[in-house]
């Protein structure tokens, strides 16, 4: 089955995650498929609005662990030359991502049950958000020792207040539907699946109803205004994960997390001073 199923009617393009019996997770096909179907849609001139949601009972638990091993140059690579390939291989993934951001038409996000890490990455992305009351939220990579690297440290901070954004970022804890709300993540809060999706729909046709070239005039001005100040975060902590990303924490991490336990991450060494005389 693919990683993403596409349908077209009206004007409205709906895309949905199609990996139901592991959450939704973001598998390498996934990876590749999202920048395809997005540049897809954006080649289309019937479509004007996406709506973007996810089968099963989740919309996204985040990266597909077993993806983490694919990711990882051979034992005997020199370190530099490891963690340059491991750059580019981030970057790759923030493109895919930036896919849905850059897609000409707006992109509304219907969100059911987990949105986690790089589910988070990706709604941020999007224009709009809507979600299911048991719908709940998490900037999961610090919960594995990493930095969150694929665009949420950069898009949240203009959807939400600073502090709020900060707790999350810090301490990975789950953010639910009423908070998100009330925090502007979330524009509206529906009873369930189905009424989500009637609810989007209903928003996505009374874009498809509007002119496409204001549509996308309006969308364009929008993300001008902000777009190189996260254009420039995303290269930063490309740069710092790839020269930063510790293997011990991030196994301590995953270990943790399967196990159910308090990982145990080592101490930074004492800060640098030059010495005296």
């Amino acid at each position: 089955m693919p990683p993403l199923t596409c349908t077209i009617d009206s004007g409205i393009a709906c895309v949905e995650l199609s990996r139901p019996d592991a959450a939704n997770a973001m598998d390498a096909a996934f990876w590749r498929a999202l920048p395809h179907t997005m540049q897809a849609l954006a080649e289309r001139s019937d479509v004007r609005v996406v709506v973007l949601s996810g089968a099963g009972r989740h919309f996204c638990a985040g990266l597909d662990l077993s993806f983490f091993a694919q990711l990882q140059s051979p034992e005997d690579a020199e370190p530099a030359r490891a963690r340059l390939r491991l750059r580019a291989v981030v970057r790759a993934l923030q493109r895919s991502i930036q896919s849905v951001a850059d897609c000409p038409v707006p992109v509304l996000a219907a969100v059911h049950g987990a949105c986690l890490g790089g589910g988070l990455d990706l709604i941020a992305a999007c224009d709009v958000r809507y979600c299911t009351a048991d719908a709940f939220f998490g900037i999961h990579e610090i919960n594995l020792g990493l930095v969150a690297d694929l665009g949420s440290l950069q898009r949240l901070p203009h959807l939400m207040s600073d502090g709020l954004f900060r707790e999350l970022a810090y301490t990975g804890r789950r953010l639910k539907a009423d908070e998100a709300l009330a925090a502007g993540l979330i524009t509206r809060v529906h009873a369930d699946r189905a009424a989500l999706m009637d609810g989007v729909r209903s928003v996505a046709r009374d874009i498809a109803a509007r002119s496409p070239l204001a549509v996308t005039g309006t969308k364009i001005t929008l993300d001008r205004a902000r777009g190189r100040e996260i254009a420039d975060g995303l290269e930063q902590v490309a740069t710092w994960n790839a020269a930063m990303l510790s293997s011990a924490d991030l196994t301590a991490g995953l270990t943790a997390q399967m196990a159910k336990t308090i990982p145990d991450y080592p101490e930074l060494l004492p800060a640098f001073s030059l010495p005296e005389g």
